[in-house]
């Protein structure tokens, strides 16, 4: 992957949402950062979670750190779109901020206070 990008890849059968992936990876991860964001379904979600995590359930999100300056996220958008419609939530709103929690993730961030924080700064800075 070359250096600062943001490679996607939809994996679902539906076209990929729009949301500014590349521009919010920019804003918590940096330029330089190479970041692929692989947009899925229940199937490959759950079995990423089983393989990786030894864990059953179909996840919304997995974020995967190569190294300091490379990570994997996997966004299960079957899930996000379901976690939507129960929270009265828009499909794209429920997807830019799984995305973002992701890349907090990828920044060394652990839940908490401080990093829902920097999370509402991101989202509202891109209008969520």
């Amino acid at each position: 992957m070359a250096q600062g990008s943001c490679d996607i890849r939809n994996t679902t059968r539906g076209p990929a949402p729009r949301v500014p992936f590349a521009a919010m990876k920019a804003a918590i991860l940096g330029k330089d950062y190479a970041l692929s964001l692989v947009l899925c379904g229940d199937t490959l979600a759950q079995k990423l979670n089983r393989t990786y995590r030894n864990k059953e359930y179909k996840p919304n999100v997995l974020s995967f750190p190569l190294d300091r300056t490379e990570g994997e996220v996997f966004l299960n958008l079957r899930k996000a779109e379901r976690e939507a419609a129960a929270a009265g939530s828009t499909a794209n709103e429920r997807i830019a901020l799984l995305f973002v929690h992701a890349c907090f993730h990828l920044k060394g961030y652990d839940h908490g206070d401080r990093m829902e924080r920097a999370e509402e700064r991101v989202l509202a800075r891109f209008g969520y």
